[in-house]
């Protein structure tokens, strides 16, 4: 299989509130938009891509026209404590994990979007002994 674009798509209650918040907070850029499904992208290095669509929309199977639970989207940064003194400290953003660091390998901390969706801002920082030796590849 040659893959051409690979991206979620999240069934959500409050897809405007949504949408304001990837593209306000996390520099997204709307692509698409009709009244139950907005498609984001953001540019980086690489083309990021994300789209939201209301949970009950008819192309979603009958079965499975149910909000989004248990998602956590990473976002990989630079400097975490930089976002942390951005998002939370200046946008007010309730952490649901705060600001700390992991034996294996990560600085980060967690907030939420508007459905619930867990947002885990994430730098990546050497592991602890006990942890280096599960790191496989380059």
């Amino acid at each position: 299989m040659r893959l051409t674009s690979f991206y979620p798509v999240i069934g959500v209650t409050r897809l405007r509130e949504s949408r304001d918040f990837y593209t306000r907070l996390f520099e997204f850029e709307v692509t698409f938009e009709a009244d139950w499904y907005v498609s984001l992208r953001r540019r980086g290095d690489q083309w990021y891509e994300l789209a939201l669509l209301d949970h009950g929309h008819p192309t979603v199977p009958h079965a499975y026209r149910r909000p989004v639970q248990g998602l956590l989207l990473n976002f990989e940064v630079e400097d975490v404590d930089a976002e942390w003194e951005r998002l939370v400290l200046g946008e007010g953003l309730k952490p649901e994990l705060d600001l700390r660091t992991e034996e294996f390998g990560q600085r980060h901390f967690i907030v939420a979007d508007p459905n619930g969706v867990l947002i885990d801002v994430i730098e990546e920082v050497p592991p602890s002994a006990a942890y280096a030796d599960n790191y496989v590849g380059p």
